[in-house]
């Protein structure tokens, strides 16, 4: 996992909680390098689990909670660090729609060795989006937070239904798919309104 990842998750607990619970976090993640991450280095991506079960430990929010609002902290600042990526995106949907097709291929030329995952993407006929989550990584919370924080920039309520998939090939990664849909006029329902 890139380290941009790494010391995101960090600026956002010291920013959330203040730095003497980031060094607390750290110091109960138990790292190998003791939390030293540089934006460009790749780590191995128990080690953001690792900071996360600490995280939650210390604060008493769930961990799912803590990933998701990461990222939707996230996604704010991949807007603020790369701004060309939203040039001429007139919504959330389209943003969401060009995930695999078009930023991450420009992720991709920025750090090749990246490991990302895959989101295959289909509109419906009710101008709704399905988003197919495909990863070696258990980390569908963080894939939601990006599109609870993808609604938030675009200041478009987005209702999300997720559901788990079984994965095709039967490895140990995970298949999760999002039904993204505008949320005006959308009936009540207990899956998240983003926004």
């Amino acid at each position: 996992m890139k380290g941009v990842v790494f010391t995101e998750f960090m600026d956002m607990v010291a920013e959330r909680y203040g730095y003497e619970t980031l060094d607390e976090v750290l110091a109960g993640a138990k790292l190998p390098h003791n939390g030293a991450y540089t934006a460009v280095g790749t780590y191995p991506h128990t080690e953001i689990v690792a900071l996360v079960v600490s995280l939650s430990s210390k604060v008493g929010s769930p961990p799912d909670a803590l990933v998701r609002a990461f990222g939707r902290h996230l996604f704010g600042r991949f807007a603020e660090l790369y701004p060309v990526f939203f040039q001429d995106v007139p919504d959330a949907l389209t943003f969401l729609e060009r995930v695999d097709s078009v930023i991450h291929v420009e992720v991709r030329k920025l750090y090749p060795d990246a490991e990302l995952p895959r989101f295959q993407a289909s509109r419906r006929a009710d101008g709704g989006l399905n988003l197919l989550y495909l990863s070696s990584r258990h980390f569908a919370d963080l894939a939601e937070g990006l599109i609870e924080g993808c609604a938030e920039h675009f200041k478009q309520p987005l209702m999300v239904q997720r559901r788990n998939q079984p994965v095709a090939d039967g490895s140990a990664g995970s298949a999760v798919m999002f039904h993204v849909s505008p949320a005006s006029g959308v009936a009540a329902s207990p899956d998240r309104v983003a926004a």
